[in-house]
């Protein structure tokens, strides 16, 4: 697969991509990588993108454990690689245990997850997959998460599916990653 959207050449970038390139730069990633590649040929919902995923990955009410879980999930049913690839070390530092992440990649149900990571695994998976969510489901997070912990769950989820569509159509290169590929 060529990737249609590569790096481009700082000296191509306009005034406008090197602002929002910058920003990027300055803030918590510290580089730009992964979806913003193809992104920054549309600096201004760049820069919309990458502040609410700045929120959403280090600041959601969810915490980054649990945020990294999300993503996760959300990377396999849009069988994401590039997500996977950048995710799936951090949400091993971040405490998801191995088996938990090697189950998700197989699209298995992962095993002895603790009350917290199911809660977010049933949310992002009946959300990914049926549209909605259960009232059982819902009131299960709820009660762990409260209103805004919910309703940051729910911004993952569209955050990272829009991530997933937009590398997925450019067909964005995997970086290097010590994260196995995820099966077809």
């Amino acid at each position: 697969m060529t990737d249609r959207l590569p790096p481009l050449p700082p000296q191509q970038l306009t005034p406008a991509q090197q602002a929002a390139a910058q920003a990027v730069i300055d803030g918590p990633r510290g580089a730009l990588y992964g979806p913003f590649v193809p992104l920054l040929r549309s600096p201004e919902l760049m820069q919309h993108a990458q502040r609410m995923g700045e929120y959403l990955r280090y600041r959601s009410a969810l915490g980054t454990r649990l945020s990294e879980l999300a993503i996760l999930v959300t990377a396999r049913q849009w069988n994401q690689q590039v997500e996977w690839a950048i995710h799936a070390p951090i949400a091993a530092q971040e405490g998801i245990g191995q088996a938990v992440i090697d189950a998700i990649a197989q699209r298995r149900a992962p095993p002895g997850l603790a009350p917290d990571e199911q809660a977010v695994y049933d949310f992002c998976k009946e959300l990914h997959e049926h549209k909605r969510v259960t009232d059982a489901t819902y009131a299960a997070a709820l009660a762990l998460f409260g209103e805004q912990g919910v309703v940051d769950l729910m911004g993952l989820n569209g955050y990272y599916t829009f991530l997933a569509m937009v590398m997925n159509a450019a067909q964005s290169a995997v970086p290097p990653s010590e994260a196995a590929p995820l099966p077809d």
